[in-house]
């Protein structure tokens, strides 16, 4: 793997070090980088997305999002309706890899955070007396 362990001794701590540093290299494809990398291009790799960029609707999804991405509409996108309409078609016909959101599902999730917010407000209640 990349890790390596070094056992070093007190001797070896005794001499001063002799390494050298090397400034990162900005085309390094194990080197971190965020979603944009340095010469403006996406970082498809980048664990930010998820996965999205890979799997069945991986090209409708990078065509959408750089659609976005490269987009100089004054509202950003907007010329981008029908790359996101496609990537959304495809999401659509793999429900296990893309849950939809519904309503039940918006509600379901307030309902475990209003029982939280209960839950917590009992605990400092418990907590003061």
């Amino acid at each position: 793997g990349k890790d390596r362990i070094i056992f070093a001794t007190k001797e070896d701590h005794e001499t001063p070090s002799s390494a050298e540093l090397v400034a990162d290299d900005p085309d390094d494809p194990y080197e971190e980088q965020g979603l944009i990398l340095p010469n403006g291009d996406i970082n498809w790799n980048c664990p930010c997305l998820g996965g999205m960029a890979s799997g069945p609707c991986g090209e409708q999804f990078k065509s959408a999002f750089s659609c976005f991405h490269y987009s100089t509409e004054e509202i950003k996108g907007s010329d981008c309706v029908d790359q996101f309409r496609a990537m959304q078609e495809c999401m659509q016909k793999y429900p296990d890899l893309y849950p939809q959101e519904d309503e039940n599902d918006e509600k379901s999730s307030k309902d475990l955070e209003a029982a939280s917010m209960e839950a917590s407000a009992a605990k400092e209640e418990e907590a003061s007396s």
